[in-house]
């Protein structure tokens, strides 16, 4: 273990590498890490704690020197390090478990920055020092100094003294441990090990003991005897006199810690040894034996007392822990049983009856209860809520009040604890002292708890606020004192000290001084109070500012100020008294004049009547109430008793009025009730069917009398009213229960379907008959209604029901259908960045298919529970026509359904912003084409097309899913209904649309990767190949350019390989750049990563070969040049004989190697080291053995070529007599070669009729072959010996035409073998185009041979085969088409004049013998016959089928039911398709064979197409005139002759359509005979009809103009209608600018009359005639008179608007009128006023203009003020366009000539003719007086004002 000296130079090293702000916390921190190691960080966040900030401060700092010298502790904790200011261990941790560290400060100077020697002690602390340090002793130093071999040479008196210098200092050890531990340990004297138990008998051990042990044995006594007086002087009451405030818990504490720490001594006394050496001190009779005794027996005595105690005291722990362990509030109930045990122990407890005692117990019960309000009350009593700390402050003072009462309580029955026979003990000791404590802090408390309810009343102050005139700067001095308060009191909640210490004196400073200032806001608050009482407007507010003041008003400086505004409120209270009092007389008043009074809404009158005079009452009631509740003696005075005489005589008035007013109702009530009770239970209005309950309003107002005045408890109730009232009950289910009956049957009769009606029409016409009786004879007085009502309430309830039943399963059947509206596929997990969910496509399909299948079998059960609820018979059309209802409600869910999952993928496949991809493709790299995944190609299985196509399929699939409802609609479910919905079939359309447009979008995108194509296209070995001969890639240019001679090789130099594997590099960083990612149009994600990883492996691969080649081409050339050297040197060393001509050869093969690498080797190591320093560049590693072969191989090459130049010097004179030689053998051979030629090419096969030709190549093969071998050997010789050689060119030539023979004859094999294979198919199984691009590619072959080839005739021959087989099997493919009949075949023959007969069985063979290619034109024209004719036919059944199901659809019409003809546009369509073929077949050259089906055709549709034409103009004018001259008896007796003209066509029509309706087909009902005529002639008879309808309107539109402005259709509604105003008002807005409809008078039975009194607006506005209007007779003249009456009354309004202008306010003026009216006036005062204006400045009032002016700004204000208050739509736009003119009309000229204001619109009033005129410059016009509403105005600006 490495010493402190060691650690600390360690330490400093370590910490001069660290930073931080001091540098003497880096030496400590590294002390602790070298001494502790601690975690990371550990020591840093230690030392960051703001208590260790503080200890590190004051351990480093100067002022550490001044006291005693600074410790500090840093020991390892649960949480890391911990630091302490001594050994002691924080108050909240355990006993430490680890070791620590410790720094002692040892010199004042503080420690420096770099080093802590000398100024700091550092050194390792045990977890347990003391018993460590006890533990040294016993086990290390005891045992050294015991051994005698370690003290030897010591003098005994040294020894003696080390000796007992060490036992005294263990004895202190084990002391002080014990006293740790609360226990008084009695050390044994030095030497007690020697002292055995002494006997009465045992002298001799007298006469051995030491004298040292005896007088150790006495000193031990002595020092034992203050050890245990320590021990017995100890009370408990020593913390309460040292000023601390302990609690029970340490009285409980002392008295058991003293009972086990004296029977911890009573057993030391009583140990062996020490009863040993008190018997030796009793034998030695030592005068400290008796010292001795007297300590044991005080022992013993304080033991049995303190277990005593510690006994009783026992009992209170439990209660003591419960009382610490609960709230506060919650300790009142546990007082009592704590004060009880205390008195019990007072009572049995001996050594406890000591008042000093007691006292102390119950001064620390006070300190418990102190302490734990102080805890429930702090530390935010006064930064609390004041209420919630009001509420604390009183339950605290309750219960310390409540404990001093029980304790009292307690000692005055102290004598009940106390058994018959004992002694009873008073407490004689004052209660004060026990509650010295309690009191001083109640005394605080109550302090504080004034101080709380000061704060109380003045937060009032900042939700005070007066009204009246001065209410705004009183509530502004309100707030301000308020404010001031508030800073006042801010001095207690930020105050640092404790309120509720009593010994703090510097809260009750704070509070004198608070006392002193609250008293000046008191005095300035009774200012303001009376200032409030002064401006209040009424007594309720003036008892509402009672109310809101509070207890302010209560306070003494506010109360004394305030004191003489309370008889200011009797005063006011005398006035409300005296307005009661006009209220009261002017009622009374009006019920004398008119008979009746208002009363409230819905009561009746003599209960209202009451209501008032009870609310009269306690209108003066509740202020004389408040008045009781005021506290100032106000009402003694004599104005308070004159206010209570004026208010009992008030009170005595309404009194009387409440008696009076009740008998004279009790007077009338009988005579009326019996009368309305005569009348029957229920009416039936006669146009709605709809029936109500007849209880006369005024038997109700019987009952609501009785039920207002039965609480009254009223005298004299009149017997009718009584009956009435004790049949209340009766009447009221009664009359509910017809009310409820007759809901229910309205509710039937409003709810009820058309398709519905039929199904219950018979149930309710039973409950009619039924319900006749309670609409005639049944009355309310009748006797056994109440039965009679039960029973058809329960028949209609039933009906009710079941109808209600019945729409609930349908509205159940749309509310599953609206489950279905939702998409089926979506974004995975429904989150917008997600792509569309294909994996789990088919599971998500299986759940809606899952869903939809057990809805239709819902939806099936709800309607058969609905053919039940209706009782209807399933095969009658009724029950058909309902379910066909539902079928379509059906249809449309489905299509809601589709429509929706389709419009979802539609919006997600939108080019819009936004919008993330839904759909994915990767584009990856098959070779050698780029792929999509899914593919994105047209037509590919399995694409991106079919999967979306897949998608939109198990979309409509899910109409499917349903059975059909409705059988009779054909289909067995609703799929083709919906996919024939054109909303469906467009939006599938542009999905689809969109895919394709998408597929070609990315196709395109693909594209743009071409230009890599070549990249992994092109066969690497082979660009190296073309790069290594010509320095450069071949492009098919020069490829084509050097066809003939060839391309000169180029070899690439090393530059050119640098920039080729730079240009890779290059194109690497290109690729790595490509986004990885594509979007198209927002929808589309194309993924190329896969592609990009493929490319930038592939062009990796094209760099390295290129790299590879430079390094192979280097370690090749060294390896080879290594090879080279090494063989020519052992071949020249070789030495050649005269003769031997073997080996003059090798020596002179190996010279003339030697001289032809000299050349390039010479020249070849400094490219290679160029290359070498290329592939460095590169990073390409190279072979260790090729830098030293560099180094090595140019001094050996060197060498190598010296000795070549000797041995050639060697064999010069063999080499001469070989060249001879050599050049004979050349010319022999030269003669050979030429004679072998001609034979060749005269022998050969160059012709195409050549036998085995084969064999004949094989022969000559094999001559050529030997002699090139004699060739080459010559050749080869005499390169050695440097002779030249001719070319022997023939002899080549030869070969060459060997070889072109060989591949022409292969391809005429090929050719021939295919032909023959092809011949023995049969003629219709042939697969021409496959022949025919065989036959091509034949073709192309040959032409690709030689040019030489084409000469010979085996070329021409094979040519000629091909080309003829080419054309034969065009006009085989021709003759295949399915066209051909055998009409055909036979102009075939007689075309090409050859008879053939074709069956199944002819074969390719035959037909080819019939030599097809020299007729090619005659079989292609025969061929293009058939095909025409053939599509011919086909239109021909086309149409056939279509028109035999083409059939008319047929609906009824409204009036009539006749089946009119339903306009089809499929049908037009396809008619008029269908005429256009046929007219294009009559064209065609080939219809001569379907000419006759042809015509026909045409005719027929030709027929179909007018009769459909006419059919609908005579269905149509028809239909028109049918409700005219049918449906009118006023139109028929204005036009008798056309009404019968018309009777006798819509007898043929109706005889026409029902004849059409027997013959559904199309074409077999138009083609009928004589219908064309028949329709021609209704139609020139309508056209008669019509245009005498049309001369009957012209009359009637010259009798009233504006007849001109409608429509036919129109004015015919109004004449049917004529005699119906309320029918005509409809048209009204479109006869007149703005009347909307028309105000009639009301006759006797509330129905509306002919006769109009008002009109209203289309904006809702009423103008009432200025006369009733009569709107009897015919329409034309009856609306001229409501023209009349229009213009007229608004003439009228205008004439009294102009007049009234002046008496009264403009903004007041303008509600009396109509809109136009106020505008008009308006403007007309404008006028007046400019005018009176210019008068004024022409009389020289040059202000005149101006004051006017303000005038109108000061108009326009008011109008803007009542713009933003409260004002129904009508004002509201009334005032805004009466704005918009005044904002005109403000801007007025200078000058009355002016033109600017000559070329005003100025309206003027004439009153003679007392009609309107507008003027503009020189022109007058009148008004017209049309009645315009209530419509806004544009702004006005120079633009429009023209």
């Amino acid at each position: 273990m490495p010493s402190a000296e060691e650690r600390a130079a360690l330490a400093e090293e370590n910490a001069e590498d660290e930073a931080g702000a001091d540098p003497r916390l880096r030496l400590l921190g590294a002390y602790v890490a070298q001494s502790l190691r601690p975690a990371a960080g550990a020591w840093e966040r230690c030392a960051g704690t703001a208590e260790a900030e503080r200890l590190l401060h004051a351990f480093l700092g100067c002022d550490a020197a001044e006291g005693p010298q600074p410790l500090l502790v840093v020991r390892p904790g649960p949480g890391g390090l911990a630091l302490r200011p001594g050994l002691d261990a924080a108050p909240d941790s355990g006993p430490p478990r680890a070791k620590g560290l410790f720094f002692l400060r040892t010199r004042p100077e503080p420690p420096g920055p770099h080093s802590l020697r000398g100024s700091v002690l550092c050194g390792d602390v045990p977890a347990a020092p003391l018993e460590h340090l006890s533990a040294l002793f016993s086990e290390v130093v005891i045992p050294v100094l015991a051994n005698e071999q370690n003290h030897l040479d010591w003098p005994h008196v040294v020894h003696q003294d080390v000796w007992r210098h060490a036992h005294s200092l263990q004895c202190d050890l084990l002391v002080i441990a014990e006293q740790v531990k609360g226990k008084t340990l009695l050390p044994l004297p030095a030497g007690s090990e020697k002292i055995e138990f002494v006997g009465s008998e045992s002298e001799t051990v007298l006469d051995s003991t030491d004298k040292s042990v005896i007088y150790a044995i006495e000193s031990a006594v002595i020092q034992w005897s203050h050890q245990v007086q320590v021990v017995l002087k100890r009370e408990s009451s020593q913390p309460l006199l040292q000023g601390e405030n302990p609690t029970p818990k340490v009285e409980l504490e002392f008295w058991k810690n003293r009972s086990e720490d004296l029977e911890y001594i009573y057993n030391q006394l009583r140990a062996i040894k020490v009863r040993g050496m008190a018997g030796l001190l009793d034998k030695l009779q030592s005068s400290y034996f008796p010292a001795f005794q007297a300590m044991f027996r005080d022992v013993i005595a304080a033991l049995a007392e303190a277990q005593d105690i510690h006994m009783h005291l026992r009992p209170l722990h439990h209660h003591l822990e419960a009382l610490e362990s609960m709230e506060f509030p919650e300790v009142k109930p546990r007082l009592q049983p704590l004060l009880h045990v205390v008195c019990l122990v007072w009572a049995t407890c001996e050594s406890y009856h000591s008042p000093g005692r007691l006292m102390v117990l119950l001064q620390e019960t006070c300190n418990l209860l102190i302490q734990q309000a102080s805890n429930y009350l702090s530390p935010d009593l006064l930064r609390s809520e004041v209420e919630e700390s009001q509420r604390k402050l009183q339950v605290v003072v309750d219960t310390l009040n409540f404990f001093k009462q029980v304790l009292q309580d307690r000692r005055e029955n102290l004598h009940t604890y106390f058994k018959e026979n004992q002694e009873v003990r008073e407490w004689d000791f004052p209660s004060a002292l026990v509650f010295v404590h309690v009191d001083s802090f109640l005394g605080r408390l109550l302090m504080v708890q004034d101080l709380l309810n000061t704060t109380l009343d003045f937060h009032k102050l900042g939700k005070l606020e007066f009204s009246g005139i001065r209410g705004k700067a009183l509530s502004q001095q309100i707030q301000q004192m308020y404010k001031e308060f508030q800073e006042m009191y801010r001095v207690f909640s930020e105050s640092s000290y404790d309120c509720l210490d009593p010994q703090s004196m510097e809260f009750e400073n704070d509070v004198s001084e608070f006392n002193q200032r609250v008293e000046d806001l008191d005095r300035r608050l009774g200012t303001i109070f009376i200032q409030a009482f002064d401006d209040v407007p009424s007594l309720e507010h003036a008892f509402k500012l009672i109310d809101i003041a509070g207890k302010l008003l209560e306070r003494p400086p506010v109360a004394q100020d305030v004191a003489d505004k309370y008889l200011v409120l009797i005063q006011m209270f005398n006035k409300d008294l005296d307005a009661v009092r006009i209220i009261y007389s002017q009622r009374v008043q009006e019920e004398a004049e008119f008979g009746f009074s208002s009363v409230h809404k819905n009561m009746p009158t003599v209960a209202g009547g009451l209501r008032w005079a009870q609310e009269l009452r306690q209108r003066i009631q509740g202020p004389f109430t408040n008045f009781g509740h005021i506290t100032h003696p106000c009402m003694e005075s004599a104005e308070g008793k004159r206010m209570i005489q004026k208010y009992e005589a008030m009170l005595s008035l309404l009194e009387k009025y409440e008696t009076s007013l009740y008998d004279d109702w009790c007077q009338t009530v009988s005579e009326k009730s019996q009368y309305n009770l005569s009348r029957p239970l229920l009416q039936r209005d006669p146009e709605t069917k709809e029936i109500t309950v007849n209880f006369s309003p005024q038997l109700i107002s019987v009952l609501k009398e009785m039920s207002y005045l039965e609480p009254r408890q009223m005298k004299h109730i009149p017997e009718m009213a009584a009956a009435m009232l004790s049949s209340r009950e009766f009447y009221r289910q009664l009359v509910a229960n017809l009310e409820l009956m007759a809901n229910w049957y309205n509710k039937v009769l409003k709810s009820l379907l058309e398709v519905e009606f039929p199904l219950v029409e018979k149930e309710l016409q039973s409950i009619d008959l039924c319900l006749r009786a309670a609409e005639e004879t049944l009355n309310w007085q009748t006797e056994g209604i109440w039965d009679y009502v039960s029973q058809i309430t329960i028949s209609i309830h039933d009906l009710e029901q079941r109808i209600q039943k019945t729409k609930d399963n349908v509205e159940e059947i749309q509310n599953i259908m609206k489950t279905w509206v939702s998409p089926i596929f979506k974004r995975k997990d429904g989150k917008k960045e997600c792509l569309l969910s294909l994996d789990d496509q088919h599971d998500r399909v299986e759940k809606s298919y899952s869903l939809i299948k057990e809805s239709g079998l819902k939806i099936h059960a709800l309607i058969q529970e609905n053919l039940g609820l209706f009782s209807a018979d399933p095969a009658s059309n009724m029950w058909k026509t309902y379910v066909k209802y539902i079928d379509d409600m059906l249809l449309d869910g489905f299509f809601l359904t589709i429509e929706c999952s389709l419009k979802y993928l539609l919006e997600n496949t939108e080019c819009k912003a936004g919008l993330t991809p839904i759909f994915e493709a990767q584009l990856s790299l098959a070779i050698p084409e780029l792929v999509f995944h899914p593919s994105l190609e047209s037509g590919v299985k399995g694409g991106f097309h079919d999967i979306i196509e897949g998608l939109v399929s198990s979309i409509f699939g899910i109409s499917s899913l349903v059975p059909r409802l409705s059988p009779q609609n054909g289909s067995p479910h609703y799929q083709v209904d919906v996919e024939s919905m054109a909303r469906l079939a467009s939006m599938r359309s542009t999905l689809m649309e969109r895919v394709q447009s998408m597929m070609a979008l990315c196709c395109s995108y693909r594209n743009t990767f071409s230009q890599y194509s070549y990249l992994y296209m092109e066969d690497r070995k082979e660009v190296l190949s073309q790069f290594l001969l010509y320095g450069h890639v071949l492009t098919p240019e020069e490829i084509e350019a050097h066809a003939e001679d060839g391309i000169p090789e180029n070899p690439p130099l090393l530059h050119q390989f640098k920039a080729q594997i730079d240009s890779y590099e290059k194109l690497y960083e290109d690729v790595c750049r490509l986004e990885p990612i594509r979007v198209f149009e927002s929808w589309m994600k194309i993924d190329v990563r896969p592609f990009k990883a493929s490319l930038l492996n592939i062009i990796k691969k094209w760099s390295l070969m290129f790299k590879q080649h430079l390094v192979d081409y280097v370690t090749n050339s060294l390896a080879d040049l290594e090879v080279f050297i090494k063989n020519s040197e052992s071949g020249l060393l070789k030495e050649v004989e005269k003769g031997d001509f073997k080996g003059l050869v090798e020596i002179m093969g190996h010279l003339m190697a030697l001289k032809e690498r000299q050349g390039s080797t010479d020249e070849m190591f400094e490219p290679l080291k160029q290359t070498i320093e290329l592939l460095k560049t590169y990073e390409q590693e190279l072979p260790k053995t090729v830098f030293k072969q560099l180094e090595e191989l140019p001094e050996k090459w060197n060498n190598i070529k010296k000795m070549a130049i000797t041995v050639r010097q060697q064999v010069a004179p063999l080499q001469a007599n070989e060249v001879s030689l050599l050049r004979q053998r050349c010319a022999a051979f030269a003669a050979e070669q030429q004679r072998f030629c001609e034979r060749f090419h005269q022998e050969a096969p160059f012709r195409f009729d050549s036998i085995d030709p084969y064999q004949m190549l094989d022969a000559w093969h094999t001559e050529i072959q030997q002699m090139e071998s004699t060739m080459a050997s010559t050749a080869e010789s005499a390169s050695l010996f440097e002779v030249s050689v001719p070319d022997y060119k023939q002899l080549k030539q030869c070969r060459k035409e060997v070889c072109q023979l060989k591949e022409l004859w292969d391809t005429a094999g090929v050719v021939t073998s295919s032909i023959r294979a092809w011949e023995t198919t049969m003629w219709r199984d042939i697969n021409v185009e496959a022949m025919d691009a065989e036959c091509k590619r034949f073709a192309r072959h040959i032409r690709n041979l030689d040019k030489e080839v084409r000469a010979w005739d085996a070329f021409t021959g094979l040519e000629s085969t091909v080309l003829n087989t080419l054309t034969s099997l065009r006009a085989v493919a021709e003759l295949q088409s399915p066209a051909i009949r055998w009409r055909h075949w036979g102009q075939l023959m007689q075309a090409t004049g050859v008879s053939f007969t074709v069956g199944e069985s002819t074969t390719l063979a035959q037909l080819l013998q019939l030599q097809l290619h020299r007729f090619e034109d005659e079989v292609r024209g025969v061929v293009d016959k058939a095909v025409k004719e053939m599509g011919m036919e086909k239109t021909l059944k086309e149409l056939q089928a279509t028109w035999a199901s083409m059939e008319f659809q047929y609906e009824p019409h409204l009036r009539t039911n006749i089946p009119l003809l339903r306009s089809d546009e499929d049908l037009i369509d396809v008619l008029e398709d269908n005429q256009v073929q046929l007219q294009n077949l009559m064209t065609s050259k080939y219809v001569a064979f379907f000419l006759e089906e042809v015509s026909g055709w045409q005719r027929k549709l030709s027929t179909a197409d007018a009769v459909i034409a006419i059919w609908f103009d005579v269905q149509r004018t028809w239909s028109h005139l049918e409700s005219i001259f049918i449906g009118s008896e006023d139109i028929r007796a204005q036009l008798p002759q056309d009404s019968k003209r018309f009777e006798g066509i819509d007898i043929d029509f109706k005889e026409l359509a029902y004849d059409g309706q027997k013959t559904p087909n199309v074409v077999e009902a138009t083609n009928k005979a004589g219908l064309y005529e028949k329709l021609e002639d209704i139609q020139s008879r309508l056209y008669l009809c019509e245009k005498a309808l049309a001369e009957y309107l012209d009359t009637k539109r010259l009798a009233f103009p504006r007849f001109y402005f409608l429509s036919s259709s129109d004015l015919l509604d109004i004449l049917s209608n004529g005699t119906a105003p309320q029918q005509v008002q409809r048209h009204l807005s479109k006869l007149f600018d703005n009347m909307a409809k028309m105000q009639f008078q009301l006759n006797a039975s509330e129905k509306p009359t002919k006769i109009s009194i008002g009109m209203y607006s289309k904006e809702e506005e009423y103008v009432a005639f200025s006369e009733p209007c009569d709107c009897s007779g015919q329409v034309e003249v009856w609306l001229n008179h409501v023209l009349a009456h229009m213009k007229a009354t608004i003439r009228h309004e205008m004439t009294e608007g102009v007049t009234a202008y002046e008496e009264k306010p403009r903004e007041q003026w303008l509600f009396d009128y109509p809109a136009q009216v106020a505008l008009t006036c308006t403007q007309i005062w404008w006028t007046t006023e400019v005018g009176i204006a210019f008068a004024r400045l022409e009389e020289g009032y040059e202000n005149a203009m101006k004051d006017y002016y303000k005038k109108q700004v000061a108009q326009l204000k008011t109008l803007i003020t009542m713009l933003i208050g409260q004002l129904s739509k009508g004002d509201r736009q009334k005032i805004m366009t009466i704005c918009t003119i005044d904002v005109h009309a403000r801007d007025v000229v200078d000058n009355a000539q002016a033109f600017l204001w000559l070329s005003q619109l100025r309206h003027r009033w004439d009153d003679e003719a007392k009609h309107c005129f507008a003027n503009i410059c020189d022109a007058q016009f009148q008004y017209s007086y049309e009645y315009l509403g209530n419509t806004p105005r544009l702004v006005i600006t120079p633009l429009t004002d023209r």
